[in-house]
């Protein structure tokens, strides 16, 4: 799943073209509602102090690269305490209120100097807090971007997403329970009961986050696993066309070669082929 950036979302965005119609107000000589926007929703409330996460980024001077890490991490972490469904509120709120005071085309219309940077930053705060699995690429490219602007330097992605998986590995036991919790419910909508097989996999798919040895000998473990599994089962089967097709099936299942990755793909490919194992036995009347 990837991440899409949205301007009337975005806190830093928000706030940055709220001052620049203040400021716009001012020099016209009239009254300016984004002034009152700006004390009623950015003073002690979730949205001024989201704000301050991308204040954060935009305001600091050249840094290190570890300092600049330290830097992303702690706003990732930040964002975690923050309730989400007060900031969803707050912007909506926010929005509706703008939309009664000047034309939301002329309003978002204006150019933003760090436009990049602040749309960067939303996709990696927005992902760290998404119960979806979020694209890694996309997660990389932002933070590179924000590294980039931080240091005032090219970075190297290869370090960076090494990076990022090592911070989703660092979630909280809780997050990472609810997100077992969400895959299981997912799958549960077209198989009622995970066995526990399933649910091993699961687990183990969860722990490990990104394509890893460990995680790739785990799989060639549970592919031969199956194929005894339904090697055995097939000298069950008395119908002979059915027999022939699993055995077929047994035929498909390979081992992953060492420069292989672990994918999506291969998770599903696991729980299939245990629920074929779990039906060819109810079929058998051996569960």
């Amino acid at each position: 799943m990837k991440i899409k950036h949205s301007k009337y979302k975005n806190t830093g965005i928000l706030f940055e073209l709220l001052v620049r119609q203040a400021t716009a107000d001012t020099l016209k000589g009239t009254d300016s509602p984004a002034i009152d926007l700006i004390k009623k929703y950015f003073v002690k409330s979730e949205l001024g102090r989201e704000y301050k996460l991308y204040e954060s980024v935009i305001k600091s001077k050249k840094l290190t690269e570890r300092r600049a890490n330290a830097i992303i991490s702690t706003i990732l972490e930040t964002s975690h305490k923050f309730n989400r469904s007060s900031l969803r509120k707050q912007k909506y709120n926010l929005i509706s209120e703008i939309k009664i005071s000047y034309k939301l085309d002329e309003f978002f219309g204006a150019k933003i100097k760090n436009y990049k940077e602040l749309a960067s930053l939303y996709t990696l705060i927005e992902g760290f807090n998404n119960k979806e699995v979020i694209d890694t690429n996309q997660l990389v490219n932002n933070k590179v971007n924000l590294l980039e602007y931080l240091t005032k330097q090219d970075i190297v992605t290869s370090e960076v997403k090494e990076n990022v998986l090592k911070e989703f590995q660092t979630y909280d036991k809780d997050l990472r329970i609810l997100t077992y919790q969400v895959l299981l419910e997912k799958f549960n909508n077209k198989y009622q009961d995970l066995s526990n097989h399933q649910k091993q996999v699961l687990k183990e798919f969860i722990n490990s986050v990104d394509s890893t040895p460990s995680l790739r000998e785990f799989y060639n473990t549970k592919i031969n696993e199956l194929k005894l599994s339904l090697t055995k089962e097939a000298k069950n089967i008395t119908d002979k066309a059915t027999k022939v097709k699993v055995q077929e099936i047994s035929k498909l299942l390979t081992e992953l070669d060492k420069n292989d990755k672990v994918s999506n793909d291969n998770l599903v490919d696991l729980l299939q082929y245990y629920e074929l194992i779990n039906e060819i036995k109810v079929a058998n009347d051996k569960v």
